[in-house]
């Protein structure tokens, strides 16, 4: 009798159909999407788009779920879930569908960032649906949150805290949209000042012991290891997307060891619970930010953004996008949110779906050594060249480990390095700073 009761209580407190699917929402294109709910145990559910059906009886805990391919892309279309209630949802667009998260620069709203009154009035796409998680840290896995979609308008654009929707998911989108003519759906899930630990589930985390203790006295705390997890990815899963962009990192500054780790054992844990393979996913790499050194220092913002290059190569079908040229030393916080977006939007659309672009700046292919030079050989390297600056950005040691700025000579797609107290390097760095001189562009501009 006491399991039927518990059953009974936990069927009535959750809803017939997950909150994350409603009318204006954005089905994700040529594959079978995931859509679920609760009632009582042993009832069947029917989910249907236009003559497509697919029916589904709920489990003991009274949760059901269908798989269901949906139109072509476009529409709109409607669907009727039926059961022991019917729901009709309205205006439901076929397109790509993205998670956006991170911390507060992902978070940051439109009305914070760059020319944000005429960006705010020029934001009319019909077809790009916005739906915003709430802030809810939880120390286990809630099984739904609230939300609601909306069109992108200048009204639903600006509405929500701290500016309103994400800038960098919405000019990501919206660069989507306008190069693929497509719908897009943005699934936005960020808190600013929260640590990627938070954002991993306890499975997740098993790796890393330095958590263990951590997970064993959970708090709801939004910078507590899985608490982010817990109320904000996981009443998601298992929605079907395209892919996820992020732009974390800055509370993890420090910790760049751990973080080169952490970062893809949060993406593969993600892949895991939206249970749809490597799906791609794309980070942001940290701006600059902070004190500019005159000398060649060691830099925990640089050996952040070293790791997040790291982890990104560990996590494979992932991307970066690099901005540390477009950050703002004294702001950790720059409002130049417009070309974020529209990097992440160049990885995607090399990536994803194959445009022949450049999508990237500079990469390092090879480095030779030999005598007084040290040689950088580069990838992405088409028109390569270097902007005015102090000094080169570049910097060389030898066995000593002791850097100096370095005078570079470009050669077709190889820096050459020398430097007058350096007989023979062996290392090299650039832009190792925390607001570093950057000077090295490819012809694309990155």
């Amino acid at each position: 009798m006491t399991s039927i009761l518990l059953v009974a209580q936990i069927t009535t407190n959750l809803p017939f159909l997950s909150p994350v699917f409603g009318s204006h929402m954005v089905l994700q294109r040529d594959k079978d999407n995931s859509i679920w709910g609760w009632t009582k145990p042993g009832e069947t559910v029917t989910v249907q788009i236009l003559k497509t059906k697919e029916t589904a009886t709920t489990d003991a805990t009274g949760k059901w779920m269908v798989k269901i391919r949906p139109p072509r892309t476009g529409g709109p279309y409607k669907m009727t879930v039926s059961g022991s209630q019917t729901v009709e949802l309205e205006d439901i667009l076929v397109g790509d569908v993205w998670v956006c998260s991170g911390q507060s620069n992902m978070e940051m709203g439109i009305a914070m960032a760059k020319d944000s009154q005429q960006e705010i009035r020029s934001a009319n796409f019909p077809k790009i649906r916005l739906f915003s998680v709430p802030k809810v840290p939880s120390i286990s896995p809630l099984p739904f949150v609230n939300g609601e979609w909306a069109p992108c308008s200048p009204e639903s654009i600006a509405k929500g805290g701290w500016g309103g929707f994400s800038a960098v998911g919405y000019y990501f989108g919206r660069e989507m949209h306008r190069e693929l003519n497509v719908p897009v759906g943005l699934v936005h899930t960020s808190w600013g000042g929260t640590p990627a630990e938070a954002w991993t589930s306890e499975k997740g985390l098993d790796p890393f012991r330095e958590f263990r203790k951590q997970t064993e006295a959970v708090k709801e705390d939004p910078n507590w290891p899985t608490s982010l997890y817990n109320g904000m990815i996981n009443p998601l899963l298992p929605m079907t997307i395209r892919g996820a962009i992020w732009y974390q990192g800055e509370s993890n500054v420090g910790r760049a060891e751990q973080y080169e780790r952490l970062l893809p054992a949060m993406i593969n844990d993600w892949r895991k619970g939206f249970a749809q393979g490597n799906f791609p996913f794309f980070v942001v790499q940290l701006a600059n930010y902070g004190k500019q050194n005159g000398d060649p220092v060691n830099s925990g913002w640089a050996e952040l953004r070293e790791a997040q290059e790291t982890g990104v190569e560990r996590a494979r079908n992932a991307g970066m996008a690099v901005t540390i040229d477009i950050g703002d030393g004294n702001d950790i916080h720059p409002t130049n949110k417009q070309e974020v977006g529209r990097r992440l939007a160049l990885s995607a659309l090399k990536m994803v779906f194959n445009k022949r672009i450049e999508s990237s700046g500079p990469t390092v292919k090879k480095v030779t050594k030999g005598g007084a030079v040290i040689q950088v050989e580069f990838d992405h390297a088409e028109g390569l060249g270097i902007r005015n600056a102090k000094h080169s950005g570049f910097a060389i040691a030898g066995r000593n480990g002791k850097f100096e700025w370095a005078d570079a000579k470009i050669i077709g797609k190889t820096v050459v390095l020398s430097a007058p107290g350096v007989k023979e390097p062996t290392q090299v760095r650039y832009g190792w700073d925390d607001d570093p001189v950057v000077t090295l562009f490819n012809k694309a501009g990155l």
